[in-house]
């Protein structure tokens, strides 16, 4: 049985426009938050409860540096906005120190074994994560407009850190991407003579600035999901994108077909289109620029990367 309070810390998060994918994962920390604390009510609760959570997940938990900084961002939204007790600026606890794990990377005959081994629109999908370096949201999330077929120009809006970015189009997917351009118009033109449609999801903001954007076809997305759902924000009965799910468990079938020993997901893509780039001698700051990160010492991981093998120190045994 669900949570009446979880359900409302819920519809707190949605009246802020959170994203989906930001108020599951913020739920998730508060309910373990709440577990850890033998199920006490938060408002009972305050800074060294919440220390002693962090540290636990640090310490027991041996958590990444990034979901520890998750966890905290929950914990004080669910203070900010739901207790209305915030809390200290000045926390104690132990910060999460594990290393961070050398990006898996594929060679360019394992990325076109894989991404042949798939099929439409999966393909696609994956040819654009691995062709422009996009993340697997950035991708599922790409409407019509965004795609710029006179400069070969993706727009990338709202991405990690509410950034936007400008990223390559690869020339060789332009027949594909209007392929299944086509295939979301005949979803469209469906939708339309619908009465209960109300038209694609738009983010507050942009769908007060823009009131007709929503049954503008530019605005539609690219991937669009197969059936119409229900909007959890306003009820509405929309078309979103694809599911996250059906582009992760295509990419492990093609793994196992392809008998690639190595683990993918689809970041490891994106890390091999970092590695790539790197080994044609592009910039670093080009890459940086290309992923998105705000700090050069993110995309720096990759030349670590390529320092370990082939491509960095000789062994001394092929010296003998």
């Amino acid at each position: 049985m669900s949570s009446p309070y979880l359900s409302y810390i819920e519809e707190k998060m949605r009246t802020k426009r959170f994203r989906e994918s930001t108020i599951r994962s913020y739920r998730q920390w508060i309910k373990r938050f709440i577990l850890f604390n033998h199920k006490k009510h938060p408002s009972d609760l305050h800074n060294h409860e919440v220390e002693q959570f962090l540290s636990h997940l640090a310490n027991q938990r041996n958590l990444a540096p990034q979901s520890q900084a998750v966890a905290l961002n929950a914990l004080v939204f669910l203070y900010n906005e739901v207790v209305n007790k915030p809390l200290s600026l000045q926390l104690d606890f132990r910060h999460s120190k594990r290393q961070a794990k050398l990006p898996v990377v594929l060679t360019r005959q394992e990325v076109t074994a894989l991404i042949d081994a798939l099929s439409p629109p999966h393909e696609l999908m994956a040819q654009l994560m691995y062709g422009s370096g996009l993340r697997k949201t950035e991708m599922l999330r790409l409407r019509i407009k965004d795609i710029d077929f006179d400069y070969f120009g993706i727009e990338v809006w709202d991405a990690k850190g509410g950034k936007h970015r400008r990223v390559t189009l690869a020339k060789s997917l332009v027949t594909a991407i209007q392929k299944q351009i086509t295939v979301a118009y005949q979803y469209y033109q469906s939708d339309k003579l619908k009465n209960e449609y109300a038209g694609v999801y738009l983010p507050y903001a942009l769908a007060k600035k823009y009131p007709a954007a929503p049954h503008d076809f530019a605005w539609h997305y690219l991937f669009p999901s197969h059936s119409l759902s229900k909007d959890p924000n306003d009820g509405c009965i929309r078309r979103h994108h694809l599911d996250p799910s059906g582009i992760q468990k295509a990419l492990k079938a093609a793994r196992t077909k392809t008998h690639i020993g190595k683990p993918i997901t689809c970041h490891t893509l994106r890390h091999s289109f970092a590695t790539h780039l790197l080994q044609r001698g592009t910039d670093i700051r080009t890459i940086q620029a290309q992923l998105g990160h705000s700090d050069i010492r993110t995309t720096q991981i990759y030349t670590h990367v390529l320092n370990m093998g082939a491509d960095g120190v000789a062994s001394p045994l092929d010296m003998v």
